[in-house]
């Protein structure tokens, strides 16, 4: 929206009163009625219009949004799965320890997305996936959609080729003839607690893709499913078993209303320490933080780094019964709505955290800063990346080259038996 003397046009899924109260404590609601103003939250499809070559608009230099130009690189799924397969096979050219296989052909370090294939573009190479596991459960979504909608799981080909009939495609090669999806390895054993699945979100900050520089907040939650788990086949349309969206959770019978099916990261944390020890939590998070840093670095070359622009991204991550975590997908516009006392606690400080290192100390604007603010302003945020103290100091060419070695922020090397093995990021 853009502010216009105090009247305001907002975007759906805001909270207003948060942030009108951020907007209020910073003075960014002008009085005169013949002033703009400078900040502007937008909408991924207004961001568009923005930087779209018909329009011709063109942003002065004390303007700042809240989204690159082509942020779907990393939040569109079937744009997130290409890059990160481009980025893989780059590294491979490189002759990088980090594309390292195992004997069977399977990234050693990189493998931290499932296998995942486009419809109807990539149907043949799917099917012959298949056949080598029949067995198997895979997830359908469509690409451009969010809160679960159009999701459902498959195991078998013939309910593929039912979607197909039900979608009015009767057959897999034009792509223009209906809406691509993405189809991915079911994660089938995830970690329970009680008994019910669960997965991550998690918002990362990115002032700058090049040099990237990024943060993570602190204050993320667990979002539990609301019927325990099972891997039954006659479960398989439940998606109350099987789809930890709040979207979806919040229309089951036994929604708790509280506390919204919601625990904190200290929560998890605090469980997995006493359950499975100190030393196996702390790389199970070194590990999360790592996949971000990388799935960041994938897009970073690609990505529309404009001065105007940050972006604050939702993470979903699922930890398996291993406790290897994997990155499910990436949302360019988070839920700022509260479902729960604490929820609306939390958003209001991520806002304002937000707010803080986008425009330092509340001054006005400019694009021209060099985006690495004091350490005071950052509020429940911590750096998690930023390439160019990394490179400064030595050290990115470890990033690139395994994990275990130093990250690029403080990082140190720990030995295992000659592995590489994660270490503390902070």
């Amino acid at each position: 929206f853009r502010i216009m003397a105090g009247k305001v046009k907002w975007v759906t899924d805001i909270e207003k009163s948060v942030l009108i109260n951020n907007f209020e404590k910073r003075g960014w609601i002008q009085v005169a009625e013949n002033e703009d103003w400078n900040f502007y939250w937008m909408s991924v499809q207004t961001i568009r219009n923005v930087f779209s070559v018909e329009t011709g608009y063109r942003l002065s230099d004390d303007q700042i949004v809240n989204h690159f130009p082509n942020h779907y690189e990393l939040t569109r799924k079937d744009l997130m799965v290409k890059n990160i397969k481009r980025y893989r096979k780059e590294l491979e050219k490189e002759g990088s320890p980090l594309a390292e296989k195992d004997e069977n052909g399977k990234y050693i370090y990189l493998d931290f997305v499932p296998v995942t294939f486009m419809l109807p573009a990539d149907y043949n190479l799917f099917v012959e996936e298949f056949r080598k596991n029949p067995s198997s459960t895979w997830i359908m979504k469509p690409c451009g959609k969010a809160q679960g909608k159009g999701i459902f799981l498959i195991n078998k080909l013939s309910q593929i080729k039912k979607w197909s009939r039900d979608s009015k495609t009767s057959s897999f090669v034009s792509q223009s003839t209906k809406e691509a999806y993405v189809i991915s390895l079911y994660i089938n054993n995830p970690l329970l607690i009680g008994g019910k699945k669960f997965d991550l979100r998690l918002y990362v900050l990115v002032s700058t893709y090049r040099p990237l520089r990024c943060y993570m907040y602190k204050l993320g939650f667990c979002r539990f499913c609301t019927v325990k788990y099972t891997p039954s086949t006659s479960e398989l349309d439940n998606m109350f078993v099987h789809l930890t969206n709040v979207a979806i959770q919040k229309h089951g019978d036994d929604y708790n209303h509280i506390h919204g099916g919601k625990w904190t990261v200290s929560n998890l944390r605090l469980y997995l320490e006493s359950t499975r020890g100190k030393e196996v939590t702390n790389k199970l998070f070194d590990e999360i933080h790592w996949i971000i840093v990388q799935s960041l670095k994938a897009v970073a070359p690609v990505m529309n780094n404009d001065k105007h622009c940050f972006e604050c991204y939702g993470y979903d991550i699922i930890i398996d019964d291993k406790l290897k975590p994997w990155l499910i997908e990436v949302n360019a516009s988070p839920s700022l709505t509260s479902s729960t006392a604490n929820d609306r606690i939390l958003k209001y400080n991520l806002i304002n955290d937000t707010l803080n290192i986008a425009v330092p100390n509340g001054e006005i604007p400019d694009c021209k800063w060099n985006k690495s603010p004091p350490k005071e302003v950052l509020g429940n945020y911590e750096v998690l990346y930023d390439e160019e103290m990394a490179q400064s100091d030595g050290t990115d060419r470890d990033l690139r080259g395994r994990p275990g070695q130093s990250t690029g922020i403080k990082g140190g090397r720990a030995r295992d038996s000659g592995k590489p093995v994660l270490t503390t990021w902070k």
